[in-house]
């Protein structure tokens, strides 16, 4: 692949060069959601630039407390380890306080990353009644749009999952924003995997679910195959043969996936819309997207900024609202040949339906140094049981 140099146009403000793939002739004027990257001289500060809302496709705003958590009882050896020593113990541990909590510094820190809608996916087993609710409610009073779930499973018994699509059925039925949620076919029974499917198409949702992410999931697509359709989230997809025959939005969480070494799940072979999600670790989307683009630029330097891009762009249909909103960023071009290189661009001001909810890096809704302060004990409190946990 050949390369040529460009320089940006003055206005730009733009003082060093760019390297840009010579299939791509003349110098291109990109749009991030239908708000032209270079039309920063209409903002107040011209070395402003300006998008739509940010969406995170797959988040767990129950982890924002995780960090700092007590080690496990033992090294995890491989992904189900990480899952029964890590995650796991942290599910059981959750109560309505801890959801709550969580929930608004995860919202907090959508926020000030951009990102003004989030699709959640939660389990709580000791506290499931109610938990959705909470969490909407924590989203609303910080002033992010959230569509959540409760992961169904089988790991709890029969009484588990039954309590488990009660849940998405209550918050569902009382007009929550959401799906169905279940953890993963591996942790679930036929019997239940199809009473998810019912449920969400009583509903008019799709289901959200880990497939195939780690090899003891190898075996979901012939799972759940007969029961996907359009609306669904189909969350990871690493072990997924090319042809696997599924419908619905893969969502990649490159960052997680590593983290977990569970392998590259390649995103771009599949014919399935592809959005990009977090898996929890946070919902800084334009970090994201750079890992995003960093992973497939390993696999091939035929892969450019512009195929993370549309990933990160995908994520708006889950969230069509997000056009309704507008940030400011600290950067002055918001396209992804500039911000695949650029880092720690920070939003500055953000209206959500045209009412502010950022001001100068700061919420305008709820104290986040409160939020922060009041979490931090949660957190303390959570830890706790943790420790005393078997």
């Amino acid at each position: 692949m050949g390369y040529r140099t460009v320089v940006a146009p003055a206005d730009s403000y733009l003082f060093y060069e760019l390297l840009v793939p010579s299939h791509y002739p003349g110098v291109r004027s990109v749009s991030f959601m239908d708000v032209s990257a270079t039309e920063v001289s209409s903002q107040p500060d011209r070395h402003r630039g300006t998008s739509h809302g940010l969406v995170c496709a797959h988040h767990h705003l129950y982890s924002a407390l995780a960090r700092g958590m007590p080690a496990p009882p033992a090294d995890p050896g491989s992904f189900l380890e990480i899952l029964q020593q890590v995650w796991w113990r942290l599910d059981r541990a959750l109560d309505i306080e801890t959801i709550e909590w969580s929930a608004k510094l995860g919202a907090l820190e959508a926020l000030e990353a951009g990102c003004t809608a989030i699709v959640d996916h939660h389990e709580s087993p000791n506290a499931i009644e109610g938990s959705l609710s909470t969490i909407a409610d924590a989203c609303a009073e910080v002033g992010v749009r959230v569509s959540t779930c409760y992961g169904v499973t089988d790991r709890h018994g029969a009484d588990g999952a039954e309590r488990g699509l009660a849940e998405n059925d209550a918050y569902l039925a009382a007009g929550g924003r959401g799906m169905v949620g279940v953890h993963a076919a591996f942790t679930c029974t036929d019997d239940t995997l199809a009473a998810a499917a019912e449920l969400a198409s009583r509903h008019g949702v799709g289901v959200h679910i880990h497939v195939a992410e780690g090899i003891d999931d190898v075996e979901a697509a012939d799972r759940i195959r007969h029961l996907t359709n359009d609306k669904w989230l189909i969350v990871h997809g690493v072990h997924l043969p090319d042809d696997h025959g599924l419908a619905g939005t893969i969502v990649h969480n490159p960052r997680s996936n590593m983290n977990n070494s569970v392998g590259y799940s390649r995103p771009m072979r599949f014919t399935n819309p592809v959005a990009l999600g977090t898996d929890g670790i946070g919902a800084d989307m334009l970090d994201e997207f750079r890992v995003a683009y960093v992973k497939s630029r390993e696999e091939s330097l035929d892969h450019t900024p512009d195929l993370a891009w549309s990933w990160l762009q995908a994520n708006e249909e889950l969230f069509p609202e997000v056009r309704n909103d507008t940030v400011s960023w600290s950067y002055h071009t918001i396209e992804p040949w500039h911000l695949a290189y650029t880092t720690t661009v920070r939003a500055i001001d953000i209206d959500i339906d045209g009412k502010p909810a950022l001001r100068d890096g700061n919420a305008t809704r709820v104290d986040g140094d409160e939020i922060r302060a009041k979490a931090g004990e949660a957190a303390k409190k959570l830890f706790a049981k943790l420790e005393a946990m078997p």
